[in-house]
């Protein structure tokens, strides 16, 4: 297997074809959606690029400040695991609301419905890994937990686009303003 080459997107490096490679984190290529109109989701490092995508498991960073969450309260069809590796989030896992901080896990079997929700007076930093296949399937269920932090779709949907589209920021290359204050930096 062939080393994959690095390049620079703007925001970071990212792999530029398969194969194997190493990226440092303050090196690597992050997306924000802060500083937008709409609801922001954190900020991440996903390791993978357009032109290299990881075809059996998703690998990323995510962080969040207080009071965001990752996305929407969502159930899908593959296993999922995380890793709170900084600062402190809510679990919002099947109706019940979780405080979790450095170092707890949670392992989110297929149709498990969850999201997470910055907490405390910092940046929460998670490593999120799921299982990817093409017959990949998600629902976005209402829940009125996720709503209380805004993040429950408006209407039940398994269509990502339809349940994201009317409110939340998209990513863009960049850098979270309060990077200074990650572990890495």
């Amino acid at each position: 297997m062939p080393e994959a080459r690095l390049e620079d997107s703007g925001s970071g490096l990212a792999p530029a074809g398969d194969g194997w490679f190493v990226v440092n984190v303050r090196e690597a290529q992050w997306l924000t959606s802060e500083g937008g109109k709409m609801q922001p989701s954190g900020s991440e490092c996903s390791f993978e690029s357009g032109k290299a995508e990881f075809t059996q498991l998703g690998v990323r960073l995510h962080v969040l400040p207080p009071g965001e969450s990752n996305g929407l309260y969502h159930r899908e069809d593959k296993q999922e695991d995380f890793l709170v590796l900084a600062g402190e989030c809510l679990l919002l896992v099947e109706g019940e609301e979780r405080c979790l901080r450095a170092w707890d896990f949670v392992h989110c079997p297929p149709g498990t419905e969850h999201i997470f929700v910055g907490a405390g007076d910092g940046p929460c930093v998670i490593l999120m890994v799921g299982a990817r296949a093409e017959d990949w399937n998600v629902l976005y269920p209402v829940s009125e937990l996720a709503a209380r932090y805004g993040a429950s779709a408006d209407e039940e949907t398994s269509d990502p686009r339809r349940a994201y589209a009317p409110r939340f920021e998209p990513s863009r290359r960049g850098r979270p303003s309060y990077w200074d204050r990650l572990p890495w930096a």
